[in-house]
């Protein structure tokens, strides 16, 4: 079985460029030939590019270090030297890379293709040969370039699951059960708590056209803050969402404060996680007494959260579940006419996309040419 990672740390490394040949030619009938020493080959690059079949970072725990190939040098004769192979790094949607050091985030992976790629580092530029030193003062020049080297990094990987909704809950609430009502994911249920150790992700298919996804997390338990429980480690996997569903077990004892707990601990969390939009689901009314306590909290959250979606329901019974679809569906609804607000709006901006057709430069751009890196390197030709 495949543990669920969602961080890595990993080192990586650009190719070095190629060194540049000092060499002569020599041909019958051609005493003097001039120099004939090719350039070094470009160092690889190091790229990052999604694929939609990962779901976790675990194949970054396995391999730690990915290295690009190393330009090759170049030779007599103006043979140029082979371009290094680029080392190519896939990652899930949702990624997020980061300077292990500072923290900074380098690139978030959020709307790019499978066929789209991040170029992270690009390799070393190679050395000139000794034939672009040919001048008439000097027509044998025992000069060459060396290849510069290619930049190592050390990064944090993140991932942030791309959901629209996230379910957000104490354990044994009904988060599961909610997922697998509403999708075709199996999540494991069971009468126990923290049952649900990693997220678990289920598709909505609202129509031909549109899907809505749902993440559901471990259950958050009080002092979740602090440490305590499963749930506040996972909470980065809903902060991309749409909005939040708050499931509350209404046959509970703590059915009372089960809400403002659940919002103490998202805010401690993260300040921008209480700020989305949420429904509230009064769980397990077809239990003795639920109903009653259902009526009496959503009378109380009525009036101190008026802006929130209050939906008393039961999973097991499949009451108010049409309901609850609807909300969902507005919910996103409501998100992608923001986006498409902002983006209208957000102007003298433009969003580049590096692709593997982008990272090309020209000849002369791939090539070393600092003037205080002259060297006859062993091996080489002498007139």
């Amino acid at each position: 079985m495949v543990k669920f990672a969602d961080e890595a740390l990993i080192e990586v490394r650009a190719g070095n460029g190629g060194n540049g040949c000092v060499a002569f030619r020599r041909e019958k009938f051609v005493p003097r030939g001039g120099p004939a020493g090719g350039d070094g080959g470009k160092g690889g690059d190091v790229l990052f590019c999604i694929k939609r079949n990962l779901r976790t970072l675990a194949h970054l725990r396995y391999k730690r270090v990915f290295k690009a190939k190393n330009g090759a040098d170049g030779q007599g004769s103006q043979k140029y030297g082979r371009d290094g192979e680029d080392v190519l790094i896939p990652l899930p949607p949702g990624s997020i890379i980061k300077d292990a050091e500072t923290g900074e985030i380098i690139h978030e992976f959020t709307t790019e293709t499978e066929a789209e790629v991040f170029t992270f580092l690009t390799g070393g530029k190679g050395g000139w040969g000794n034939v672009h030193f040919k001048s008439s003062t000097n027509q044998a020049p025992r000069t060459a370039y060396e290849g510069s080297l290619g930049e190592t990094r050390k990064l944090k990987i993140e991932l942030s699951i791309m959901a629209d909704i996230g379910l957000v809950g104490f354990p044994n609430a009904g988060k599961s059960s909610l997922l697998e009502y509403f999708t075709n994911a199996r999540p494991k249920i069971a009468p126990y708590p923290f049952t649900t150790k990693i997220p678990n992700l289920g598709v909505l298919r609202v129509s031909d056209e549109k899907d809505i996804i749902i993440a559901d997390i471990p259950g958050i338990i009080e002092g979740a803050s602090s440490g305590v429980g499963l749930g506040f480690t996972f909470l980065k996997h809903i902060s991309r969402t749409a909005g939040l569903a708050f499931l509350i077990d209404c046959s509970d004892e703590q059915y009372l404060t089960a809400y403002n707990t659940l919002l103490y601990e998202l805010k401690t969390y993260s300040k921008d996680l209480v700020q989305k939009r949420r429904i509230v689901l009064l769980n397990k009314i077809d239990l003795p007494g639920a109903a009653e306590r259902a009526a009496e909290l959503a009378q109380l959250l009525k009036k101190e959260h008026p802006l929130d979606i209050i939906l008393p329901i039961s999973i097991k019974k499949k009451e108010g579940m049409g309901r609850v679809q609807e909300e969902m569906e507005a919910m996103v609804e409501r998100m992608e006419e923001n986006a498409a607000l902002q983006t209208e709006t957000s102007m003298g901006y433009t969003y580049v996309n590096y692709t593997q057709s982008q990272k090309k430069s020209s000849f002369l751009d791939s090539r070393a040419s600092c003037s205080d890196e002259t060297h006859q390197f062993p091996g080489s030709e002498n007139e």
